[in-house]
């Protein structure tokens, strides 16, 4: 494009039909803030600006939204906020953000709270625009109620927008309706919304006005028909929300399924940040993925799982029932490895080549080196783990001495029995055996059998108590 784009998002409204504290625009959407969504798609536009007007709830929206993350060799989208009290209307919003646009540039008008329209649909916009005419996006609608209709002169050319509460009959039977996006050169856009007034049935100012502003002036008015939607979709309750989260997950569904992964069921599929898969993936149903997770050519992930910030390398195996929580140390799970089903890994586990992660095992900033199993209810937490090393059924490290957290380091080829306490700081030497019941307090040297228990007292002919009778 010859020309700058300005993005202004309009994030004022109060959102009463949520029937919730946190504002409208905050609620969120596969992962992420309904305005955040709008806000990175203008970043995929490389707009130079992007200007939020808030109003309800103004230092929560402000504080719950950041910039968005620019291209590769984009230039960084600028992020501001204007305020808007009271709200007063579309046009009076709109006026809030005049001063920070300049002069120069295209004002692309977005709302907070339309969180799916695609980068390429306001490209074409934009490109309708050219940076000279007031163009439109707008939709066919067979039930057309409460929105903005497109009244066009005899020739097709557009003429005005009437607002449901202002429109005739005639004009109520008109199914293309105008979705509140617009790119207009800001320029003009300036000295119409200086025009406005509230003369209306709602006495506001109606950005939608600037259209027979622009025909009385002799600009171009465009529309820019798409038949999609879901793309200009608002969120107005809980209900409307819950619709386009699965408008929302069935399109990042068909997305993977293009690139080779293999769903189960695409319809019982959440995303709610960033996936990104190899070559022959599998993912059975239930699943949920959070922030940024990698999976690795062949990785297969059983049902019901949720796994977070996490990267998982080819061949690994997520049994059902698994759940993942990187935070933000990250979960890493070596080449072939296998997880579950039960298993629980949290921030800073790192499993190298084929680790065996069972059933009700949970490892917690501690990294277990190729060939190291811990198959069933174990906890390991701060241990640094070598490799084939085999972990007890039951026993645990005890990382905590109720002020600081203290590591345990066991060495390749050590077998822990069951039910065993290791009470860090402690190393436990390479081919070293703890028997099962051992409370370790004691590093031990390399090949030793460590036991450290109660003797073992047997009472003959020992009698129980017996219940006194009443």
């Amino acid at each position: 494009m010859s020309f700058q784009v300005d993005v202004v998002v309009m994030a004022a409204g109060k959102g009463t039909r949520m029937k919730s504290l946190r504002p409208k625009v905050l609620h969120r959407l596969g992962g992420r803030a309904l305005a955040q969504h709008v806000i990175d798609c203008a970043a995929r536009l490389s707009a130079r600006s992007v200007v939020v007007i808030t109003g309800h709830g103004a230092e929560q929206v402000e504080a719950g939204l950041s910039a968005p993350a620019a291209a590769p060799g984009a230039a960084a989208t600028a992020l501001k906020y204007v305020r808007q009290e009271p709200q007063l209307g579309t046009g009076h919003a709109v006026q809030q953000a005049a001063p920070a646009l300049p002069d120069d540039g295209v004002t692309l008008v977005l709302s907070g709270d339309v969180p799916l329209t695609q980068s390429d649909t306001l490209q074409a916009l934009l490109d309708l625009c050219a940076g000279e005419r007031l163009a439109l996006l707008t939709l066919d609608m067979p039930n057309p109620t409460g929105y903005g209709r497109i009244v066009r002169a005899e020739g097709g050319a557009v003429q005005a927008i009437v607002e449901q509460k202002d429109a005739s009959e005639a004009q109520r039977a008109i199914t293309e309706i105008y979705s509140g996006i617009m790119a207009v050169p800001t320029r003009l856009l300036k000295g119409w919304l200086a025009r406005l007034d509230n003369q209306n049935a709602q006495g506001e100012y109606y950005l939608t006005d600037v259209v027979k502003f622009a025909v009385g002036d002799g600009v171009s008015v465009q529309a820019h028909r798409i038949d999609d939607a879901v793309q200009v979709a608002g969120v107005n309750s809980p209900l409307q929300l819950a619709e386009l989260e699965r408008a929302y997950q069935l399109r990042v569904a068909e997305t993977l399924m293009v690139q080779g992964t293999r769903l189960a069921d695409p319809a019982r599929l959440d995303v709610r940040g960033t996936l990104v898969c190899g070559q022959d993936v599998e993912i059975d149903v239930n699943c949920v993925f959070e922030g940024r997770v990698v999976l690795g050519d062949g990785v297969r992930v059983g049902a019901n799982c949720v796994i977070a910030n996490a990267v998982i390398e080819a061949g690994a195996v997520i049994h059902p029932f698994t759940h993942i929580d990187g935070e933000k140390l990250g979960v890493s799970v070596g080449p072939g490895a296998l997880v579950g089903p039960f298993a629980r890994l949290r921030p800073g586990a790192k499993l190298g080549a084929e680790v065996h992660i069972g059933n009700f095992v949970e490892v917690k900033n501690s990294t277990l080196a190729a060939g190291a199993k811990a198959n069933h209810l174990a906890y390991l937490g701060d241990a640094d783990v070598g490799e084939r090393v085999n972990y007890g059924a039951g026993s645990i490290t005890a990382n905590y001495d109720g002020a600081n957290k203290h590591r345990t380091v066991i060495e390749a080829d050590v077998h822990v029995g069951s039910n065993c306490v290791l009470v860090a700081p402690v190393t436990l030497g390479a081919g070293g055996t703890v028997g099962g019941g051992s409370t370790i307090t004691k590093s031990t040297p390399p090949g030793a059998l460590s036991v450290a228990r109660g003797k073992q007292v047997n009472l003959e002919n020992w009698q129980r108590p017996q219940k006194k009778k009443s």
